[in-house]
């Protein structure tokens, strides 16, 4: 029996609610119709993707959903756990963890762990983000989970209530192994998950060195010499793989998530993604209307007032091509007829931000709507009343064929 009061099952709801409005929207296609959508640049690599991070949308993309071997790309969701458990106070960054032989003697890029060291969270945090370290990753999921096979468990939980459709993970690391995969589409949603729900965390992925018992390694992005604006994520590359990298960076009020699968050398993933990276910035503007602008009343029946003012549940973003501003309008879309009563916070309905151009729409993003105050049921009397509106209404309807 589910022990949580009225309220806190209304707030969960709402959050679940919230989460598959996000997840629905980052579905929709964003092959314009209706607004002159900027022609994507010439990038050579087998996938990649470009996603502003504050809307969810993909602005340009190539191959986004074929599934490709991640290398290290995959220790994002590695850092994702983590800074969730961090987060939710059941990691103590201070805390130290042991290191297990399977940690010791994994291989390929490590920060040098070994059994007799007993590391920070803090310090294995750094190792996996800076420095890429394979055996930081299997010290922290045994930490976390007892063993690296439960902590993978939850990476895939994670990986399907995130929406990442085209990811499976059989290890923490990237080490390549069969059913080992990602995709473009989905190492952007990611990134950008882990910059929107781990802002404190976030700035771990900006570190160009770290020094661990006396040996100093530096990140392998080059992105973040190259890039004033550029402030992460992570690099991957092995055999299979190829050159692999998600990059981040902030112009304005424009977040950009970009990843860049199977590139063929560590100067090509760089330029690359800095050119993606480019691309969006010049192009593309990220708009966040005021709430006044948003704002809508709906009408109510069987209620104490007949109408009742909607507004957005959490604030929206939109991202447009520049110059394309004025086509921008709003629309709501909810269940009719609504009767009270009505709770403040009540979820009713989205509203779309929708382009328009002559005869052509499309649609660019929805966000859930909320009432802004409750609304009592009326009396019998005026119950009565709305229910013969109704069914005069309706017929009036049906009798134009409306």
């Amino acid at each position: 029996m589910d022990r949580r009061t009225g309220g806190e099952l209304a707030m969960v709801m709402k959050a679940k609610f919230q989460r598959i409005i996000f997840l629905i929207m980052m579905f929709i296609p964003l092959t314009a119709s209706a607004v002159n959508w900027p022609q994507s640049p010439a990038i050579e690599a087998k996938s990649w993707a470009l996603m502003d991070a504050r809307s969810g949308q993909v602005v340009s993309s190539h191959n986004e959903n074929v599934e490709l071997a991640p290398a290290s790309l995959t220790k994002i969701m590695t850092l994702y756990l983590a800074f969730q458990d961090i987060k939710l106070g059941r990691l103590d960054p201070g805390e130290q963890i042991p290191v297990s032989k399977k940690a010791w003697k994994i291989g390929g890029s490590t920060m040098f762990l070994e059994p007799r060291m007993k590391p920070t969270i803090e310090q294995v945090l750094h190792g996996i983000s800076t420095l890429s370290g394979n055996d930081a990753c299997v010290a922290i999921a045994e930490h976390i989970s007892g063993s690296e096979e439960a902590f993978v468990t939850r990476m895939n939980e994670t990986a399907k209530r995130l929406g990442l459709t085209h990811t499976h993970f059989v290890n923490a690391t990237g080490f390549p192994v069969e059913g080992h995969y990602s995709s473009a589409l989905d190492m952007v949603r990611l990134g950008a998950a882990l910059w929107r729900d781990f802002p404190e965390q976030y700035a771990l992925v900006s570190e160009k060195s770290y020094t661990f018992d006396g040996r100093t390694q530096w990140n392998r992005n080059r992105m973040l010499w190259s890039m004033p604006e550029s402030d992460g994520i992570k690099t991957g590359h092995t055999e299979e793989a190829g050159y692999c990298l998600v990059a981040s960076a902030e112009r304005n009020n424009t977040r950009l998530i970009s990843a860049v699968f199977g590139a063929e050398s560590d100067k090509a993933r760089q330029q690359q993604s800095r050119t993606l990276l480019l691309h969006g910035f010049r192009n593309f503007i990220t708009l966040r209307p005021a709430e006044r602008d948003i704002r809508r009343q709906a009408e109510v029946f069987e209620g104490t007032s007949e109408s009742v003012w909607l507004k957005p549940s959490s604030p929206i973003w939109v991202t447009m091509p520049k110059g394309n501003e004025t086509m921008l309008s709003f629309r709501l879309r909810y269940e009719s007829p609504l009767k009270a009563p009505i709770k403040q916070g009540d979820l009713i309905g989205t509203i779309e931000a929708v382009v328009r151009d002559g005869g052509n729409e499309q649609i660019l993003t929805a966000v859930s709507m909320e009432a802004s105050e409750s609304v009592e049921q009326a009396s019998w009397v005026g119950r009565q009343w709305d229910r013969l509106r109704l069914w005069w209404r309706s017929s009036e309807e049906a009798s134009t064929g409306g």
